[in-house]
């Protein structure tokens, strides 16, 4: 039976199949007020110019940190502010900020304090501004939430350092830990919190002034929490729900390198990093188009559409390196036609859209190269169409998945309820031009259905008893639409 309503609904629900934009703050805009905050980047911190491009360091002992994680930049919430009408011609629809909690390093996963904002970034004031700013272009804010550890310099735990201390019970001490606390990753300067304590729970998301209440509050729309992975399913969902309480339409999405399935009944959604290596193994042609065909069903099959609308389909962010250091021209059209078309919320890393490379953390994290945002960017004009065609069409946005039978072909099926809205996405990664006969098991397709095609490019292709006749050249792909409006008076989709 059919339920048209799902997909309106879908369509109503700000967190499905929506563009999203992530951005490093210290690294997005050139501050416009640089001299006046030049104090705030005293050693052990440096600044660097907007044209040094990252390099690695050396560990610094007396600061427990990395040099280059001490490097910074001097981007500011007012700077990206300045960037906001960049951020509307993209069309996109989330902004992601990577953290901006009071912290000493410049990517600040070692919050010192999580209710306030670095002061290099600016102050809550500045937040609630850019929060405003973004809900009046009809975009969301979402913030970076880092809640597994905090760094070494919070009040909280230095204050814990004394075994009398209140905060004692917020982290894990003992002598079978080198450094005699647990840490993130054996990370020296990133204690882990002791999320099992009821007052960490109470002051990360519990109570009314909790972290996460309290940003809500202030116009926020959800976060990404970092290392979900290490945060478990119970606590997730407990903090999930008490987001919802706050706010019913806030957004939960976790970092997790795992198979999404378990992790979307604790969370609204994940980054989908499964969906990003399988991509990876599809255009550089280590599984074939078969496996890739028999594990994106297998996916959908496990997770369920909605839980992956709400996901993040991502192909490269400030832990990876960048798309474009990664793939030729070729491959990046076909990996992000997948990243466009399979079940998901987009999500851009800045400067990727312009092409900017980078290898390794911390090439991957320069400073937004403005240069190359030029009108006749060619690599910028295909985000944009990919944004345009993922969000004019709405099976593409939020409709199911039906997966197309084919050996040779990367093959499947986005629709809603109606007919006219159907997309077919074929791709061949491979190096040779491939001609097939695909099954699409879709009843209201209907026998030589012409089609209309969206985007790519195809040699032939026609409709017969449910076999699609199609022939793609190497590296290519196509979208197709059927044609479903009478020509003259006449068409068999009149009751379908």
């Amino acid at each position: 039976m059919r339920k048209p309503w799902i997909y309106d609904e879908r369509l109503k629900n700000p967190n499905m199949g929506r563009i999203v934009y992530q951005v490093i703050v210290d690294r997005f805009v050139p501050s416009q007020n640089l001299e006046g905050k030049k104090h705030l980047y005293d050693y052990p911190r440096s600044l660097k110019t907007w044209d040094t491009l990252p390099k690695g360091g050396h560990f610094m002992p007396d600061a427990k940190y990395w040099s280059h994680e001490l490097e910074f930049y001097g981007g500011d919430l007012k700077s990206l502010m300045k960037k906001l009408d960049y951020l509307k011609a993209l069309d996109i629809d989330m902004l992601y900020l990577n953290p901006i909690f009071e912290s000493l390093s410049n990517h600040k996963y070692d919050a010192s304090e999580y209710l306030k904002i670095s002061p290099e970034y600016g102050d809550m004031l500045d937040l609630k501004a850019l929060a405003d700013a973004l809900h009046n272009q009809g975009q969301r804010l979402i913030l970076d939430g880092v809640f597994n550890h905090m760094g070494v310099n919070s009040p909280y735990f230095q204050s814990a350092l004394d075994e009398s201390s209140p905060y004692r019970p917020w982290f894990y001490f003992g002598d079978s830990y080198p450094e005699g606390v647990r840490l993130w990753a054996d990370a020296k300067s990133l204690p882990e919190l002791n999320l099992e304590n009821d007052a960490v729970k109470d002051y990360i998301y519990r109570k009314d002034q909790s972290v996460i209440k309290s940003y809500l509050k202030q116009g926020v729309d959800g976060f990404r929490l970092d290392v979900a992975f290490d945060i478990g399913y119970d606590i997730l969902k407990d903090l999930t729900n008490h987001a919802h309480q706050e706010k019913n339409t806030s957004l939960i999405v976790g970092e997790t390198w795992n198979y999404p399935k378990r992790w979307l009944n604790a969370m609204d959604g994940v980054m989908n990093f499964t969906l990003r290596e399988i991509i990876f193994h599809t255009v550089e042609q280590r599984f074939t188009p078969a496996q890739v065909n028999a594990l994106l069903e297998k996916m959908v099959s496990d997770c369920g559409v909605d839980g992956l609308l709400k996901s993040w389909n991502i192909l490269d962010n400030h832990d990876t390196v960048r798309l474009s250091h990664r793939l030729n021209e070729a491959n990046q059209a076909l990996a992000e036609v997948i990243q466009f078309t399979f079940p998901g919320s987009p999500n851009l890393y800045y400067g990727s859209e312009l092409g900017m490379t980078g290898a390794n953390d911390p090439e991957n994290r320069a400073p937004m190269d403005w240069d190359l945002h030029t009108e006749n960017s060619k690599r910028l004009q295909w985000i944009k169409q990919l944004i345009r065609i993922h969000k004019q069409e709405k099976a593409l946005m939020v409709g199911d998945y039906l997966p197309m039978l084919s050996s040779k072909l990367v093959a499947y099926e986005r629709h809603t309820d109606d007919v006219s809205d159907t997309v077919l996405v074929i791709l061949n990664p491979t190096d040779d031009v491939v001609e097939d006969h695909i099954l699409i098991p879709d009843s209201s397709l209907m026998n030589y259905s012409k089609f209309e095609v969206i985007l790519g490019n195809v040699e032939a292709v026609s409709l017969l008893a449910g076999l699609l006749h199609v022939k793609l050249q190497p590296k290519s792909f196509v979208l197709l639409k059927p044609i479903t409006k009478p020509e003259k008076s006449y068409t068999p989709y009149k009751r379908v």
